[in-house]
């Protein structure tokens, strides 16, 4: 099959020589213990891979977003997982973009070279879920300080992050002149934080993702570690979201693609009945057919790049990458499962925990019902259903 040429050929090759260095052992031993990949994500680091969007005034290298989907496509393709590192590549362009110079100044070299990791996104809460505009963790102003109080849910990486950039309340919803008003964002020390009004709660999951519930209790922000305008943060929050989904959505091509390759390798060496299953249409066809619809939502992915690197409106291209891809590599996965019968569930073939894996992004970070609910109101016109 003939293809486009690939610009960021040399990153995928090295993304893939780094990767071979983390084989399906390393990973099966980080989920049995539920730890973090402490090595995996300081070679990504020590390799530029992390600060690949950040501006080479600030030591990155200056790539656009295709670069960094790239990154994350070969790794989960080469059969690694990017979850514990991605949040880097997204989060600091609320940073980049609505930070002032001297944040930018202070943060973001240290980042480039891995002195300081910016992984956590504090968002979602318990009683708010993807309704962002009810988050009800709140910062009042006390002096050069703010001060939070409040709660938040699902938020990984917690554990493993010196900062933490933090959507909160600092008017109330009631007040405000819009429901997405009254919100600012707080850059948040979690080395100084912790044990001083931060409490972090491991929650255990089908997944080895550290995810965290946090508890803050009187906990005291510099008024200088806002980013941008206060009131304002709901919009800084947004830009970032349609990256985030756009990258999420390459991570998930790069599982698919792991799925089919495992899939059709399978197929073509297991012998069953005197011949390789794989010449049967009943095992080679739901292979072709998963092949087919991962390269359908590559596509989509592609142009939802495009558009974000021309500086275009993206958030239905960026919605749909990301529901395509994720069920591409769901679907992928389930005839890879079935392609190795028995074994598919065998750990030590880390089908099973692909599998897993490749579960959440129907979920997080935001649910494939309210992609559907964004296209039907805002492509189609259709009245909303909540």
């Amino acid at each position: 099959m003939a293809q486009e040429p690939d610009q960021y050929s040399d990153i995928r090759a090295g993304v893939e020589r780094l990767c071979q260095q983390f084989p399906g052992a390393y990973w099966r031993e980080k989920d049995e213990t539920r730890s973090y990949p402490v090595e995996f994500v300081e070679a990504l680091t020590e390799s530029g891979y992390l600060s690949v969007m950040i501006p080479e005034a600030y030591g990155g290298a200056g790539l656009p977003l295709g670069a960094a989907c790239v990154i994350l496509e070969e790794i989960h393709r080469s059969g690694c997982n990017g979850g514990a590192c991605h949040a880097q590549m997204y989060t600091m362009g609320t940073l980049l973009r609505h930070g002032s110079e001297a944040q930018k100044q202070r943060y973001l070299p240290d980042i480039a070279v891995g002195k300081l990791r910016l992984q956590a996104f504090g968002v979602t809460e318990p009683n708010s879920g993807t309704d962002t505009t009810r988050i009800a963790t709140r910062a009042v102003r006390d002096g050069d300080d703010y001060v939070v109080n409040g709660q938040k849910i699902w938020i990984s990486r917690a554990e493993h992050s010196d900062l933490m950039v933090l959507l909160v309340r600092t008017a109330d919803r009631a007040a405000s002149a819009k429901s997405t008003d009254g919100m600012s964002v707080l850059l948040v020390d979690m080395r100084s934080a912790l044990g001083n009004g931060l409490t972090i709660k491991p929650i255990k999951t089908m997944m080895n993702h550290g995810a965290t519930e946090l508890f803050f209790d009187d906990l005291r922000v510099p008024v200088g570690n806002r980013i941008g305008e206060e009131g304002a943060g709901f919009r800084y929050i947004m830009d970032g979201m349609n990256a985030e989904r756009i990258l999420i959505a390459a991570e998930c091509i790069g599982d698919a693609r792991y799925f089919v390759a495992s899939a059709a390798r399978y197929a073509t060496e297991r012998e069953v009945f005197g011949g390789p299953i794989g010449g049967n249409q009943g095992v080679q066809f739901p292979i072709a057919r998963a092949h087919i619809q991962t390269e359908a939502a590559a596509g989509m992915v592609a142009r939802a790049v495009g558009l974000f690197e021309s500086g275009a409106s993206c958030g239905a291209e960026a919605n749909m990458a990301k529901l395509l891809a994720s069920e591409a590599s769901w679907g992928a996965g389930d005839t890879c499962i079935q392609t190795h019968g028995g074994f598919g569930f065998a750990v030590d073939y880390d089908i099973e925990r692909k599998f897993r894996e490749t579960r959440l992004y129907q979920v997080a970070p935001i649910s494939t019902n309210l992609i559907l609910s964004h296209v039907a109101t805002h492509e189609l016109g259709m009245p909303k259903s909540f």
